[in-house]
């Protein structure tokens, strides 16, 4: 099992030994997305993907109860080919529901691979040279409108995969992947459900009704051969086989879930919506644009050839270099992306959108030796006076913004602080002054005070 991430520089593996040396990696140990990958990338799954051992559990359980106490008893009172027909249809039936099961959630679903930059704004030439921690001053429009069969369907920005989703695309916040055709993610399943797999999806949920109204029947059909066998009632037949009564009262909820699901997506797949535009958009209320009628409809998902992954995950890609400066052509970047503070801002008395990192503790230090130095140079005390310090940013903060009114005037080139003597000189003043003031008042409380105590 590999999680989509980059891998360790420790890894025993010796053809990931081996990849790390020459530089190449393959495209599954550098996905960016929360995807989980077995065999080497060959299959692919949420990052959910426990519960899919939970659904299976749901699954076969019931079965081996009903083939130890329901099917077996059930071959011994119908004709020999008849009665092992019994077993041999729910173990088929079961194996099926699991192929589809494990179709649907170990496949691609359909995921567009993100951009490594963001793409460039039409009808704009040049280009902006972006370094670390600058952007951009123009930006790319949010949405844009595209023409589906006529009719006009807005498409939207991703930010994170840094490109504007097709038609009916949609981003999963579990899986962090913009899936095609996106339906919507599947807990049972532990995956998206999307172009690539939403027919396998309908068959194991069609397959699943199936296997449970088979259960179901057949139990009714063993309790009522006790019924007529001994001559009881249907209640003291139903005492008789225990195992009966609880596949019973299982299937029974079992198939409200999932024969519900099944008829939903029936009428999903008939007016060609997904879950997510069902419930999004509310065709019935608006001109469906990719409603073909209910025979195309189910053409389009059952009888059409199945398009191919836009990732080849076991492919040998580079390494991603250290962040660096770039170049983006155009200088568009995230409609999301805000624009950086300025001095003249501060001065304005706008309110900082971006934060700006700070150096660390070690600057922090440095920068406070050398204003210690000049006030030993000014002739003043090497401890900084309490207005200083609330100036100068505090040895904890790292990496937040600091904004002051007075910071402007000082010189700041590369994230250094470069205090001129005049100020720092205007600055001691100050704080004497006010020190001084601040000890006067003392003075004449204290002579008032010992005034009205002799009175």
């Amino acid at each position: 099992m590999y999680v989509g991430q980059p891998p360790s520089s420790g890894a025993s593996d010796s053809g990931a030994g081996a990849a790390g040396e020459s530089g190449m990696v393959r495209t599954y140990q550098t996905w960016k997305g929360s995807n989980i990958f077995l065999l080497h990338g060959r299959l692919i799954f949420g990052p959910d993907v426990r519960s899919l051992f939970f659904t299976i559990f749901l699954i076969v359980a019931p079965v081996i109860i009903f083939c130890v106490f329901v099917a077996r008893k059930l071959m011994d009172d119908f004709p020999h080919h008849l009665g092992i027909s019994i077993m041999v249809l729910v173990v088929a039936f079961t194996l099926y529901d699991l192929f589809f099961l494990l179709l649907t959630s170990g496949r691609d679903p359909g995921i567009i691979a993100r951009n490594a930059y963001p793409p460039e704004l039409e009808g704009y030439e040049g280009n902006t040279e972006v370094g670390p921690g600058q952007t951009p001053q123009l930006r790319l429009p949010r949405t844009k409108d595209v023409l589906v069969n006529g009719v006009v369907v807005k498409i939207k920005y991703c930010d994170t995969c840094m490109l504007y989703r097709p038609p009916r695309c949609s981003h999963c916040s579990i899986c962090n992947n913009c899936v095609e055709k996106f339906d919507h993610h599947c807990p049972w399943v532990g995956q998206c459900i999307g172009l690539r797999n939403y027919r396998f999806f309908f068959m194991f949920v069609f397959s699943t009704t199936i296997l449970c109204l088979y259960v179901h029947a057949f139990c009714w059909v063993y309790i009522t051969k006790i019924m007529n066998g001994e001559g009881i009632s249907l209640w003291k037949a139903m005492t008789k086989t225990p195992a009966s009564i609880v596949l019973l009262i299982y299937t029974f909820i079992s198939v409200w879930f999932v024969g519900g699901l099944t008829i939903f997506h029936s009428y999903l797949i008939g007016t060609n919506q997904s879950t997510y535009e069902n419930f999004r958009y509310r065709y019935d209320r608006h001109v469906n644009p990719y409603n073909k009628g209910i025979i195309k409809n189910f053409k389009e998902v059952f009888f059409t050839s199945i398009p191919p992954s836009k990732n080849n995950f076991r492919a040998r890609v580079l390494k991603e270099p250290a962040i660096q400066s770039r170049n983006v052509s155009g200088g568009f970047v995230s409609p999301n992306i805000r624009k950086p503070v300025t001095a003249s801002d501060i001065e304005m008395g706008r309110k900082p959108v971006w934060e700006e990192g700070v150096e660390g503790d070690s600057d922090d230090n440095g920068r406070r030796d050398n204003i210690a130095g000049g006030l030993h140079k000014l002739g003043g005390s090497a401890d900084i006076s309490p207005d200083l310090n609330r100036i100068l940013p505090p040895d904890s903060i790292e990496g937040r913004s600091i904004s002051h009114p007075r910071r402007s005037s000082w010189g700041r080139k590369s994230g250094s602080w470069e205090i001129s003597p005049e100020s720092l000189a205007s600055v001691i003043g100050e704080s004497k002054r006010a020190t001084d003031g601040r000890n006067g008042n003392l003075t004449g409380k204290t002579q008032q005070s010992q005034t009205n105590f002799k009175m």
